[in-house]
């Protein structure tokens, strides 16, 4: 070493080393590999690749042979790690039998599932020992089994008696689109017209009133306006007329048309033979779209047993699914179950909500219920209001003079 490099003072040293972070000297003296550290930044750059001074290695690969190694020995270990969870949760035990302890026994006991023996005759033996543990695991899995299911209960009825949103029941039939007041839940508070759906009677009576032809002592067919209310279209003349206009409605999918179409075949009008089949098809189609007026019908025909098999189950069940989207008259449906099968509280929850949507027949039963004894007045009021809310939303002057006209115009 030269007297010049022995002279460096030590700050000048310190200021190189901070510049290079590490010098690797060849054989010959060179120097063939450089990381340069800049330590403002603190980011490095390589000059070339980096060998050993000793052995030639290059310290890259010597560097990444480590890292592998050392994450072959991470994953070996984590596989063990599972391994170990596995058996700890059974799901790779060995099958050993309870009685002698041989590996692979596959005869499992009949009751608990939880035990496996080599063959019946360990099984028998070992059913002494076996019988407190195997009643206890049966008894723990039917409390498990009655929680679930009660759980489960409980998550439905909350669904179930869940107040359906306002929309949703107003839905139910809609808005009148010419006077744009809600439609009433009861059907001769309207009529579907097949050009532009369903009319209230108050502008179904308001057009039959000025045509030239009315007749106050007509009856319900001469009621209906010669045209339209809303779109002045000719009203059919004939069933055939009617059909011609309801199917390309039908074929595009229309809710509404294709509720009223099974309705024809369940009741067999407009010329139509009478066919539950064809009904059922047509209602289970828009019940995939929530239509809840097909829901209950579906319901009503597995309840009377029309074009299918009779199962009160079942129609119960759509019952629900019906109410739950907003119908109130499958609303009274579950409500008279609840009072057939004792279940006051049930019966109450559901006739208070077919009430709030208008149904007054629901009224009825609650003022029967509350002269027996089984609800407050508090309660009795508070249905009466509900009511009432409901009238304010559908009532009008002029479906009040169609109603006082006519029968078939009748609302609520």
């Amino acid at each position: 070493m030269s007297k010049e490099t022995a002279a460096l003072s030590s700050s000048t040293v310190e200021d190189i080393s901070q510049r290079i972070g590490s010098v690797n000297i060849s054989n010959d003296g060179g120097i063939s590999a450089a990381v340069v550290c800049d330590m403002n930044s603190g980011e490095e750059d390589t000059i070339s690749e980096r060998n050993c001074t000793s052995c030639d290695q290059n310290l890259d690969s010597v560097k990444t042979n480590e890292i592998e190694a050392d994450n072959t020995s991470s994953n070996t270990a984590d596989s063990d790690m599972v391994q170990k969870k596995e058996l700890n949760s059974g799901v790779a035990e060995v099958s050993i039998c309870a009685n002698c302890g041989k590996e692979g026994a596959t005869n499992t006991c009949n009751k608990c599932k939880q035990v496996t023996y080599c063959n019946a005759a360990c099984k028998k033996k070992h059913k002494s020992k076996h019988k407190a543990d195997c009643e206890e695991h049966l008894r723990r899995a039917a409390e498990l089994q009655e929680e679930e299911l009660r759980r489960a209960a409980e998550l439905y009825d909350e669904k179930l008696f869940k107040q359906p949103p306002h929309h949703w029941v107003r839905g139910h039939k809609g808005d009148c689109p010419i006077c744009h007041k809600r439609l009433p839940i009861l059907e001769s508070g309207s009529r579907f017209q097949v050009c532009c759906g369903m009319v209230c009677c108050g502008c179904l009576y308001a057009a039959r009133l000025h045509e030239e032809d009315f007749n106050r002592a007509a009856e319900w067919e001469e009621l209906v306006p010669r045209t339209c209310p809303n779109c002045r279209a000719p009203r059919p003349n004939s069933c055939e007329e009617y059909m011609e206009l309801l199917m390309p409605r039908v074929d595009a999918g229309d809710i509404q048309a294709m509720y009223t179409l099974g309705a024809f075949h369940a009741e067999g009008l407009y010329d139509l033979s009478q066919d539950y089949g064809k009904a059922l098809e047509l209602w289970e189609q828009t019940a995939e779209f929530g239509c809840a007026d097909s829901i209950i019908k579906i319901g009503h025909l597995y309840y009377h047993g029309h074009g299918v098999e009779m199962d009160k189950k079942k129609a119960r069940h759509y019952f629900e699914l019906a109410a739950m989207r907003g119908c109130v008259e499958a609303r009274h449906n579950l409500g008279q179950l609840e009072c057939s099968a004792g279940s006051m509280d049930r019966a109450i929850k559901h006739l208070m909500i077919a009430i709030d949507g208008g149904n007054n027949d629901s009224l009825t039963v609650i003022l029967s219920i509350y002269k027996e004894g089984y609800t407050s007045k508090d309660e009795y009021v508070k249905a009466l209001r509900a009511y009432q809310k409901y009238l304010g939303e559908i009532k009008t002057s002029q479906r009040d003079k169609a109603a006082a006209f006519h029968e078939d115009y009748k609302y609520y």
